[in-house]
């Protein structure tokens, strides 16, 4: 498996400065979670929270 550079897979856009409600957590982290659930085969709503990857 190639190794790739995070710059490679920052696919999400930067988050607008004047937007309503909590600023979500970082991108690295977000894919950390998104990665964690399909490598475990869960349903978003059991995302640990404790592990600190956001809500899920």
């Amino acid at each position: 498996m190639a190794a790739y550079s995070w710059a490679l897979i920052e696919l999400l856009p930067p988050w607008p400065e004047r937007s309503p409600g909590p600023r979500p957590v970082a991108d690295r982290v977000c894919l950390q979670g998104i990665l964690y659930v399909l490598c475990n085969d869960i349903a978003w709503q059991l995302l640990p929270p404790d592990l600190g990857f956001g809500s899920g």
